[in-house]
């Protein structure tokens, strides 16, 4: 029988210790849980109605303004913006900001 020697290199590389394997799979399952429940939202009727309205308030924004209505156009983006927002926050859009380190502020 042969007797391995330790090698005089340290590894270039530190094993993951359980715990940080189990919060990576516990991650990875509420990631997959969010995305089932966004594939489910997907049927909603009243999510596939928004994004057919927005895209008439799309041309009645353009309407607007080739009409010289800025007021009514401006008031039409705040509400196609609000819509905008609401859809994504349903189908899980939002992606928070990433924290930025102190060095990029200044």
């Amino acid at each position: 029988m042969q007797v391995i020697a330790p090698s005089d290199m340290p590894r270039s590389y530190q094993r993951r210790s359980t715990s940080e394997r189990l919060a990576e799979l516990e991650q990875k399952v509420s990631a997959l849980k969010a995305r089932q429940a966004t594939r489910e939202k997907k049927g909603d009727p009243v999510l596939r109605e928004i994004q057919k309205l927005q895209k008439r308030l799309k041309q009645f924004i353009q309407t607007a303004h080739d009409h010289q209505r800025p007021d009514i156009a401006n008031g039409a983006m705040g509400f196609k913006a609000m819509l905008d927002r609401i859809l994504a926050a349903e189908m899980g859009a939002l992606v928070e900001e990433a924290p930025r380190d102190e060095d990029e502020e200044a």
